[in-house]
């Protein structure tokens, strides 16, 4: 017998009880997915309750048990059965919440959760926690739970502590002074939660086993069908035969629901594609007769057809309709569909023509390369675009009001001035998705009108300055340095701007090779683009930002800005500062220089910025060697402490010098890649199907790049792996031809999986970041153990704070025979948990 009633956090936390995770759960897995999904949700809730306060957002639920060893303490414990991965999360959240207030407000807001939500503080050490996570988790929870130096380390607990702290600071308007206690009260009292609470006695570990049995599910639009045909008793084998099955032969089963999801989006862009079924259940619950249902079932079989087009462009007749709905398909975001739908269907209705939906999909279009041209590709983009259709002005044409929507507000909205601006300073090559970026450029190279137009998509984004810098480039670079500029900081402030950049389908031989070496290439290339840079004598600074310069024009020609309403300048990009700085692990620091270059400005006014304002993880911001900086100071007045022993506490080594350890060096790339929402688009894929070249080329590669004894090693490296069961695939990209090791392939159960990734420019790279979501390295612990591993070779030094990143050494390390020896051991090592894990899949399947 089980007890279930629909509560709120505030109802499970307070007083005196405690949750326990038994052992037999999993440990906490939540990914940055889970995390911005919930987080999304809690933002959406939290303006809606700002105008209705009773409106509240169910999260799922939470099945519990009595403890069998509830004793006369006076606390009531639970055994968490199901739903410890939302509880953990939503108490990391606190923790984060805590903090944030505690630093930015006021001190007692640290001992106002505690005690209300996170711990029984006048209760026996042992039933002082209200969550006790899994033995696994639990070091990493109490340290965000303490707030010890530890906290926001870089397994999954702290990731989640970290990614909430980055998410308040990104949400908190310092001009209303409410809002992160609305955040605040929505956690606390309007995430719905039904609690199931079995009996005492019953049998924990069966009612786990009972709920976690999986069977075939019925889809949203399975429940929707079945719905409209029960509402149907006289016409639904005509309508069936009539209308909804060509409507579902023309659409797959998740186009079908995703059909249904915008149709409501039009009317209510809160609706998640969770409630497609519910929330089209209670709009057809009005309807009484069966002509009004068969109607409804009329408009979407109408509606499909739409989306048909919108999926399938080559079904639009009209040409520039058509060129915009396959530029917008190929950017890739589904949430600019429901605008899309909207547009065909005011054309099918008559209330606008062609030109103007062409029209209208061109402000989109620019809409998206301006603010990714900023560095602002996501911030709050899907929102923004959910909400095109019910807020528009409908008294304006349809292209005006759309592009009069996007304008207004903190949409971001880039102007021309912020553009030009921009294309100066900000990191493009590592904004947005990477298909995007390279989007962008080809259409700019389209924009040059040749009539002998080459592939494009068979080329790559090249950087004409190195990413790695020879000698040659060296002394290039240098001659334009202003007196006191440093090197490394000038050239991580020129490399990834988009001036730097083109598109090309030469050899990895190329990359570092010096300028004179690259132009006569460029010369001969058929993209008008490097026939331009051919034409300059050298290249550095002044070139690069000529060439931005240029660029700048180009896109202000192709892409419209905003309307004059919107060309307020959208200034410094701080928010995006305290995002990455928020994401820092404990155990890291990065340099002025980086944030620098991450945001478009000078080490200087880095440095300006952070003795004057707040900002997280300040203390973490160090002098390009490693140094603190002798100006740092405390914001905090009551602040005294040495910041290098507050490294020291959070794990970052100093040598005698005062020198951080460089391992623990996060980048500006890395910086780029912790604040990302865009974290799975950063990895390489393999090739799938492979040309027998590609092997021959990556050796090419090695052997010219590295010499043969780097390259000797290498490939004794690469024959051990092949030996012990694994497969070697190669990319494709024509700059460098890299080489995956394979242990699993896309046919696998669990899916393609690759411990590294070996370049022939020099670096052998551990791809934990891409491995976290491959089982059964997406358990920390194995990829604890991994790391470990790898750091038993001698001069590698894989840091715990990049354990979500992609670190590597250099292949000069593997021409010592011990070194390569470990290095072959940690890969088998590897390669046979991989198996057993596929192994032990195909088992549970059959």
């Amino acid at each position: 017998m089980v007890a279930a009633r629909e509560t709120t956090l505030q109802e499970l936390l307070e007083g005196s009880k405690q949750y326990k995770v038994p052992l037999y759960q999993r440990t906490y897995s939540w990914t940055h997915a889970h995390l911005e999904r919930l987080w999304d949700d809690i933002i959406q809730l939290a303006e809606d309750r700002a105008a209705d306060p009773a409106v509240t957002h169910f999260i799922g639920s939470l099945v519990l048990a009595p403890s069998p060893t509830n004793g006369p303490a006076g606390v009531q414990e639970f055994l968490v059965i199901d739903g410890q991965q939302r509880l953990t999360t939503l108490s990391i959240l606190l923790c984060a919440l805590r903090d944030y207030r505690a630093e930015r407000e006021t001190a007692e807001h640290r001992e106002r959760i505690d005690q209300q939500y996170l711990i029984n503080k006048w209760k026996p050490e042992e039933h002082q926690l209200k969550l006790v996570p899994t033995q696994a988790d639990r070091p990493a929870y109490l340290a965000c739970l303490y707030a010890t130096p530890q906290a926001g380390g870089s397994d999954r607990v702290g990731g989640a502590y970290r990614f909430f702290k980055a998410q308040l600071t990104s949400a908190d308007d310092p001009d209303d002074l409410t809002d992160i206690q609305r955040v605040e009260d929505t956690v606390i009292s309007g995430l719905s939660l039904v609690s199931v609470t079995a009996q005492a006695g019953d049998n924990a570990h069966r009612i786990f086993e009972s709920l976690n049995n999986t069977g075939l599910r019925l889809t949203q639009g399975d429940l929707l069908r079945n719905y409209l045909f029960m509402r149907l008793p006289t016409r639904s084998e005509a309508v069936y035969d009539s209308l909804w099955l060509p409507l579902q032969k023309s659409l797959s089963s998740s186009e079908l629901e995703l059909l249904f999801w915008l149709d409501l989006v039009q009317s209510d862009p809160r609706i998640k594609q969770a409630d497609t079924y519910a929330g089209q259940q209670r709009r057809l619950d009005r309807m009484r007769t069966e002509q009004e249902i068969e109607q409804e079932v009329a408009r979407f079989a109408r509606l499909g057809a739409l989306l048909r087009t919108i999926l399938d462009p080559a079904h639009e007749a009209d040409p520039p309709v058509r060129h915009r709905l396959q530029r917008l398909g190929a950017w890739g975001t589904t949430t600019v569909y429901p605008l899309l739908l909207h547009l065909l269907d005011r054309r099918q209705s008559g209330t606008a023509d062609s030109a103007q939906i062409a029209s209208a999909m061109l402000y989109v279009e620019s809409y998206f390369v301006r603010r990714l041209l900023i560095g602002r590709a996501t911030a709050s983009i899907n929102r923004v675009l959910l909400s095109v259709v019910t807020e528009m002005d409908t008294a304006l044409p349809v292209d005006e009001a759309v592009r009069q929507y996007l304008s207004a507000g903190r949409k971001y909205y880039a102007s021309d001035a912020d553009v030009r601006a921009a294309v100066r300073t900000i990191p493009y090559y590592l904004n947005g998705r990477p298909h995007q970026r390279a989007l962008v450029l080809r259409w700019l190279e389209e924009s040059y009108g040749s009539k002998e137009p080459v592939d494009l998509t068979s080329l790559t984004i090249e950087h004409v300055l190195p990413q790695t810098i020879t000698p040659e480039w060296r002394d290039t670079l240098s001659e334009d340095l202003e007196p006191g500029e440093e090197f490394g900081q000038v050239h991580e402030a020129l490399v990834h701007t988009l001036g730097n950049l083109t598109l090309t389908g030469y050899n990895a031989k190329l990359s570092n090779s010096s300028f004179e070496i690259k132009r006569q290439q460029l010369a001969a290339s058929g993209v008008f683009m490097n026939q331009e840079i051919a034409r300059e004598e050298r290249w550095g600074r002044p070139q690069i930002h000529a060439r931005a310069d240029a660029l700048a024009e180009r896109v202000i020609e192709e892409w419209p800005g905003p309307t004059a309403q919107g060309q307020n300048r959208i200034g410094m990009a701080w928010d995006v500062m305290n995002r990455a700085l928020a994401e820092l692990p404990a155990g890291s620091w990065t340099t002025y220089g980086d944030v620098a270059a991450l945001i478009g400005t000078h080490p200087v006014s880095i440095g300006q910025r952070l003795a004057t304002t707040s900002a997280p993880n300040a203390h973490r911001v160090l002098q390009t060697d490693g140094k603190v900086s002798p100006n740092f100071a405390w914001l905090e007045s009551d602040r005294s402490d040495d910041p290098r022993e507050v490294l020291e506490a959070e794990g970052v080594e100093f040598d005698a010098h005062g020198r951080a350890n460089r391992s623990q060096h996060i980048t500006t790339e890395e910086l780029a890649s912790l604040s990302s929402s865009e974290v799975a688009g950063m990895l390489p894929e393999p090739d799938p199907g492979q040309d027998p070249d590609l092997r021959d080329r990556f050796r090419d590669q090695l052997a010219e790049l590295q010499g043969p004894d780097i390259a000797r090693a290498t490939l004794l490296v690469l024959d051990a792996w092949v030996a012990a069961g694994g497969q070697l695939k190669y990319g494709v990209a024509p700059s460098e031809t890299s080489c995956f090791l394979l242990s699993r392939t896309q046919s696998a159960d669990d899916g393609t999986i690759w411990p590294a990734t070996i370049y022939p420019s020099g670096k052998f790279e551990v791809v934990f970041q891409h491995l976290r979501t491959r089982p059964p390295f997406d358990e920390p612990a194995l990829r604890e153990e991994l790391r470990q591993r790898f750091n038993k070779v001698d001069r590698v030094e894989l840091s715990a704070a990049k354990i979500d990143l992609r670190p590597g050494f250099d292949l000069s390390i593997l021409v010592d025979q011990q070194a390569r020896e470990v290095v072959v051991e940690t890969l088998g090592w590897f390669h046979e948990l991989s198996q057993t894990q596929q192994s032990s899949s195909r088992s549970r399947a059959e």
